[in-house]
């Protein structure tokens, strides 16, 4: 599923949409997300030595995630509704491919519990327990 494909399930678009491909294997969901340099976050962090912010490593893997639910995403928005046990191994910088693999733990009605691992050149820099409800688009605005 490319960066289109994508946006038919994601409400996310530039400069917050933060996946450029995912597709299935199984019950993992396979994203990548290859860090330019030029991106919004980047600005300021760190002048000179610039890394991907810790918050934005976790949004790339929530956003790779959307292929696990994408039956159950129309007419809904995924929010966030919590972040557990969240590692970080090592910094993700431009020029970077970010590969995630996240899969289903567990689900409670539209409250999904997602794994969810990151890494660069196959060595891990993102780890955690993402939750997010899947909230009807007139409940959302």
């Amino acid at each position: 599923m490319n960066r289109d494909e994508i946006k038919t399930f994601l409400p996310h678009r530039e400069p917050m949409l933060l996946v450029d491909d995912v597709v299935m294997e199984g019950d993992t969901a396979i994203g990548h997300y290859h860090v330019r340099g030029d991106e919004f976050f980047l600005q300021g962090h760190f002048p000179g030595n610039p890394v991907v912010p810790g918050v934005i490593q976790c949004e790339i893997m929530a956003q790779s995630s959307c292929i696990l639910v994408r039956k159950e995403l129309e007419g809904r928005t995924p929010l966030y509704s919590g972040i557990n046990n969240v590692r970080f191994r090592q910094p993700v910088r431009p020029g970077d491919t970010m590969e995630i693999r996240a899969r289903i733990t567990s689900r409670r009605g539209m409250i999904f519990f997602v794994d969810a691992k990151a890494t660069v050149n196959g060595k891990p820099c993102c780890q955690g327990e993402l939750t997010f409800a899947l909230i009807d688009n007139d409940k959302a605005k």
